[in-house]
């Protein structure tokens, strides 16, 4: 009897917690199909796809999208070829200060991205890159680093060094182990990094904010700002279809590499014979 009261008390949580959850994405759901959406987003008969309309114009959903592809993918390609460079080293090498620089690495990654934006943002202005769109790709790449290049050599580190010293009998060198054989046996990995860096920068609304000075450069994560008035009104019909649209291209992607991150890591096989 107690064991099937602490399992129906579990249960409950766990819906509790569920609902919670769900609780946002219903009512983006519901007030994305109302005319008049309003903050409680009460379930009605009346539905209409004005608010998909309004928003699906080129300067409010179409460029702002474009600009989030561009950006996101362009760091989240970047980080994964830096960091697998990076994590090589630090994977089959026994390097006399690894453990220090993985440790560093570990702590850089609690930094919090405002408290390094002021000092970039006066770099940009000295530099003069302030509104470019590759220099702060560059940024975006370096502080999403710390974090890649340490999954990226935990993911290495499954991959047996036997398979690249057979590589390298066949005159292989390492650039092209590292490219035709731990590339290939980690893709998994180098998948979860590329969606982890993706993720992360498409929802990044500060720093385009801060280091992008005109609105056909800003992603979407800044646009949507714009529904917000000055005098504390939004539209929040448009806003919810705004979201959904937003948010479709990285629920696409992680669709699209699900079998990845479904594969295993087991590659002891690949050793036998």
């Amino acid at each position: 009897m107690t064991r099937l009261a602490a399992r129906g008390a579990a249960t409950l949580s766990l819906l509790v917690i569920a609902l919670a959850f769900l609780g946002p994405f219903i009512w983006v759901l519901i007030a994305s199909v109302q005319p008049e959406a309003t903050l409680a987003a009460a379930p009605t008969l009346t539905f209409s796809l004005d608010n998909f309309k309004a928003v699906l114009t080129w300067e409010t959903i179409v460029l702002p999208l474009i600009n989030s592809v561009v950006i996101s993918g362009s760091t989240a390609l970047l980080t994964v070829v830096v960091a697998g460079l990076a994590a090589y080293p630090l994977s089959r090498y026994q390097l006399r200060y690894r453990r220090h620089f993985m440790l560093t690495l570990l702590f850089t990654t609690g930094l919090p991205m405002t408290a390094i934006l002021v000092p970039v943002y006066a770099m940009f202005f000295r530099f003069n890159l302030y509104g470019s769109v590759p220099a702060m790709v560059l940024f975006l790449t370096a502080s999403s680093l710390p974090f890649s290049i340490w999954m990226m050599k935990n993911f290495m580190d499954g991959v047996p060094v036997s398979l690249e010293e057979a590589a390298w009998v066949d005159g292989a060198g390492w650039v092209q182990s590292l490219r035709a054989v731990v590339g290939p046996l980690m893709a998994p990995g180098i998948a979860v990094v590329a969606i982890f860096v993706f993720v992360g920068q498409w929802g990044n609304f500060f720093a385009p904010f801060v280091l992008l000075d005109a609105p056909e450069k800003q992603p979407a994560a800044v646009t949507i700002y714009t529904f917000f008035s000055q005098y504390g009104q939004v539209a929040y019909g448009q806003l919810a279809a705004f979201s959904i649209l937003y948010t479709a291209p990285a629920v696409i992607l992680y669709v699209a590499v699900n079998k990845y991150l479904a594969g295993s890591f087991n590659l002891g096989g690949a050793t036998k014979g």
